[in-house]
């Protein structure tokens, strides 16, 4: 017998149980709702049987886990529906993002031409209601199965899990961790969107791959209020509306470098004004550091060797110097130029600090995404004991400033990366701050493992557009 318990506290045992068996014991309605359900913290699929005693919750497109669950076997739908309509096609991941989901794809011949009758190939596998089925492997049987296959072959060599999972979805078989809603027929609504190009591994010295992206719904008025959305988001597009209004510009001359004109520059000196007003109420004291600095300097913050393919550099005087991407070295070399009391701590520094960094052309959108922009950056030396206070004074901040422009935000707690610099005691201590701090503040966040930045680790706070 296993005891499964609900999310509100109560339990039923079973003799024997799947995710679908405790779905269909609530209710017929929300095993037909039913995407996924949570083990334990752990999502797995459905019908994976339940062998000890847990903690559950059915997911459904109602859950944020759920939706990733669903976009993610939309992905496989509609690489499915391709390896049918092109057979040479070979697939390399098709993630869950948040605009919906994308697989990269080598294959040549595919156009957007194709994506009506890829959609409708897909809505054929949604008839039939195929079963995504999922079997577990040794890396030598994964080998042997897609050995005509450098993609997976580099997946499976990079992968360090003993035993690898593939899933199935009539014919097209996949590498793949999971989970995965029940059968195709759940896929009910789906739109493919977009073509774009994307290197493999994101390296522009490799094969440039395909990348489908599509936005699929469980039906078709959420889908129809999605498509009008984005249209009614077109006519509101940033880059147009700065070309109506006279704000801002680009230009050839200076591909990803915006130009801002009379009305935007006076647009960005009132957010100066009020930004500024703000870090003087909370003790800030204003610097402004060089834009370009020696390479030892960079070489001694780790960003020669951690962040060089982000940076443009020059020569002076037979030196070698780099255009600062970030405005961290600069403070600190002022922070450096005296002796300091710690009587003086916290001492809270800000700037308006012009970074250039460079982002492959093809990422580049609007003032999204740009190869120069100004951070209103702060750096803040304290104590150790002042180190909590700070940053929930820090993410007070943040809040104030977010809602005053009605943004809306989520929280991720970002620890340390693979390709990091520093001491681990150092790096336990800096998380362990962060975490305590937002809790303090008794804040939602998400905890985003191994995505910190190489010198530490972070608290990013994701703006939705």
């Amino acid at each position: 017998m296993v005891k499964i318990t609900f999310p509100d506290k109560s339990t039923k045992k079973f003799k024997k149980c799947t995710g679908i068996d405790v779905a269909s014991s609530i209710s017929e309605g929300l095993a037909r709702e039913a995407l996924a359900i949570e083990v334990n913290g752990v999502v797995q699929d459905l019908s994976k049987e339940i062998e000890k005693d847990a903690k559950i919750r059915i997911l459904t497109f109602k859950d944020k886990e759920g939706v990733e669950v669903f976009r993610h076997s939309s992905a496989h739908l509609m690489a499915a529906a391709i390896s049918k309509i092109f057979p040479e096609a070979k697939f390399w991941v098709g993630p869950a993002v948040e605009e919906g989901f994308y697989y990269d794809i080598d294959v040549d011949k595919l156009s957007s031409e194709d994506f009506e009758k890829i959609e409708n190939e897909m809505k054929s596998l949604v008839k039939e209601k195929q079963e995504f089925v999922r079997e577990e492997l040794t890396k030598g049987k994964a080998a042997k199965m897609f050995k005509d296959d450098e993609y997976k072959q580099t997946i499976i060599n990079e992968s360090e899990d003993k035993v690898l999972s593939i899933y199935k979805t009539g014919d097209f078989i996949d590498l793949c961790r999971g989970p995965h809603v029940p059968h195709t027929g759940k896929l009910k609504s789906f739109k493919l969107t977009k073509l774009a190009g994307a290197y493999w591994k994101g390296d522009n010295k490799n094969k440039m791959l395909k990348r489908i992206y599509g936005i699929s719904f469980p039906d078709k008025k959420l889908l129809k209020e999605h498509l009008h959305l984005l249209e009614e988001a077109k006519k509101r597009d940033h880059k147009l509306l700065g070309k109506e209004l006279d704000l801002f510009s680009f230009h050839e001359e200076a591909p990803g470098f915006p130009f801002f004109h009379n009305k935007g520059t006076h647009i960005w000196n009132k957010l100066i004004d009020f930004m500024r007003n703000e870090m003087i109420k909370r003790g800030y004291k204003e610097n402004k550091t060089p834009m370009i600095l020696n390479k030892s300097l960079w070489l001694q913050s780790g960003h020669w060797d951690h962040y060089k393919e982000n940076m443009y550099f020059t020569k002076i005087d037979e030196g070698d110097f780099a255009v600062k991407p970030m405005n961290c070295p600069g403070n600190l070399l002022i922070f450096k130029n005296k002796l300091h009391s710690y009587k003086e701590l916290p001492l809270r520094m800000g700037e308006f600090g012009l970074v250039h960094r460079h982002e492959l052309s093809g990422v580049l959108n609007g003032l999204f995404r740009v190869r120069n922009f100004t951070q209103d950056d702060a750096h803040l030396f304290c104590t150790e004991k002042q180190m909590e206070d700070e940053i929930v004074d820090l993410i007070e901040f943040v809040d104030f400033i977010y809602k005053t422009f009605d943004f809306e935000y989520h929280i991720e707690l970002s620890t340390k990366p693979e390709k990091a610099m520093g001491n681990q005691k150092i790096w336990d201590k800096a998380e362990t701050a962060l975490k305590n701090a937002l809790e303090r503040k008794k804040v939602d966040y998400v905890l985003n493992e191994g995505d910190g930045a190489f010198y530490g680790p972070k608290i990013d706070f994701h703006l939705k557009d």
